[in-house]
């Protein structure tokens, strides 16, 4: 398993708009060092306690992404050094981590994750609450956020159709949100949508910024 190998042929097949996260979740810290080696700096963790421990004990250029479910309770913990948070799924969540960010003294970036799978299990937003949900006073009230896009997952299936439909569904919703909410704001520029199985399609269907654990770490130890 060559990971310096595999991120670099990746990169060189990506788009030059599309960024790259490498998901580096169960990962080692010596397996996240070979593929910053190569010079890739942006990683991807699903729980808090894990990206906690890795930014502590890995070079401190590296932006660290938050892309899996989120709890209020352990906001605090990452609040003063992460990068993006790719999976900001209710106003509860966004009014803590907004508080944590003004007593960290720093604005954190966030996306606003869109229920976009037929599964229950998956986390997000409808494209309705987004509306309503940036078109509120609360919402402005939101001085320690900073919206910079959207971001969805699609249904785990093999059946191709359902899941270009997703993508083409959340990319659309990102253009009509953008058009309302953040015309002129260039800020607002990112759709993170797909993974190791089907970023072909999320990149065709305008995805910004692809989660690959697979194709660049090998398949994932089961914890």
């Amino acid at each position: 398993m060559n990971i310096r190998e595999n991120i670099r042929q990746f990169k060189e097949s990506l788009p030059d708009n599309v960024t790259l996260v490498a998901v580096s979740k169960t990962k080692s810290r010596e397996e996240i060092l070979e593929a910053y080696r190569e010079g890739h700096k942006i990683f991807g963790e699903n729980r808090v306690q894990e990206l906690v421990a890795k930014a502590e004990n890995l070079p401190s250029d590296i932006q660290w992404h938050m892309v899996g479910h989120l709890q209020t309770n352990k906001v605090k913990y990452i609040a003063p050094f992460v990068h993006l948070i790719q999976s900001a799924d209710s106003l509860k969540l966004l009014n803590v981590i907004n508080k944590e960010a003004l007593k960290a003294d720093r604005i954190i970036d966030v996306l606003l994750q869109v229920h976009i799978a037929t599964e229950d299990t998956k986390f997000g937003f409808s494209e309705e609450e987004i509306n309503q949900l940036l078109s509120s006073e609360k919402y402005k009230e939101l001085q320690g956020i900073r919206v910079k896009g959207l971001m969805g997952m699609a249904t785990f299936t093999r059946d191709e159709q359902v899941v270009r439909k997703e993508f083409r569904y959340l990319s659309q919703a990102f253009k009509r949100i953008k058009e309302i909410y953040f015309r002129e704001d260039k800020e607002f520029c990112e759709l993170s949508m797909g993974m190791s199985g089907d970023y072909h399609m999320a990149v065709e269907e305008g995805s910004t910024m692809v989660r690959i654990g697979t194709i660049i770490f090998g398949e994932r130890i089961k914890h």
